[in-house]
């Protein structure tokens, strides 16, 4: 038997990734989002609230880095969740994270996050649920701690975490259990 919700946003796992821009002081400003990710091969959508100040500080410079935080950064990350830049101008810096001008776009790179894809902003998308930013990635840096002995990523290295909208709860994330276009390989013989 199966329990009725309603309209929720319960669709499970949820991302977690990093925005990271520049206030209009040249000072860095990270926030966390769950709804958006990748769209195509070289683009990403990011889903916000128009009015947050990481959606000018898009709109102002073209661009933002967009990062996959691991458990070690946890506490930072939620935190960057929580506060708001407008409110909270030192926000970066009580985190005790470090950053780092991109070489490609004019938005910061944050040293602790494994993963970071570095996007131009093309297209901004006003819909009646909210606004949608299209980034196409220029770039993509991986922290060589997280990559295997052949130099490619490994996602089991990333420590990443995802978010539980049911309960807000976050969730490792790192065992493969299956490969993909392989593991159900065998249900494709007529029987």
């Amino acid at each position: 038997m199966k329990k009725d919700f309603g309209v929720q946003p319960y669709l499970f796992p949820m991302p977690t990734y990093m925005i990271g821009t520049y206030n209009e002081d040249g000072s860095v400003d990270e926030m966390m989002m769950a709804w958006g990710g990748i769209c195509a091969e070289d683009r990403v959508a990011l889903n916000l609230e128009k009015d947050h100040k990481t959606v000018a500080n898009i709109r102002a410079r073209g661009a933002f880095t967009l990062a996959v935080p691991g458990t070690d950064t946890l506490a930072e990350s939620d935190f960057f969740g929580i506060a708001s830049a407008g409110k909270m101008p030192d926000k970066f810096e009580r985190s005790g994270l470090h950053a780092r001008k991109s070489d490609r776009v004019d938005a910061p790179v944050i040293e602790e996050y494994p993963l970071t894809l570095e996007c131009v902003a093309e297209r901004f998308e006003e819909e009646p649920y909210g606004l949608r930013i299209l980034g196409r990635i220029v770039n993509v840096l991986a922290d060589e701690r997280i990559l295997d002995g052949e130099g490619k990523i490994d996602a089991a290295k990333i420590g990443a975490f995802v978010f539980d909208q049911m309960r807000n709860g976050y969730y490792a994330v790192g065992e493969m259990v299956g490969q993909a276009w392989k593991s159900g390989v065998g249900l494709m013989k007529k029987k």
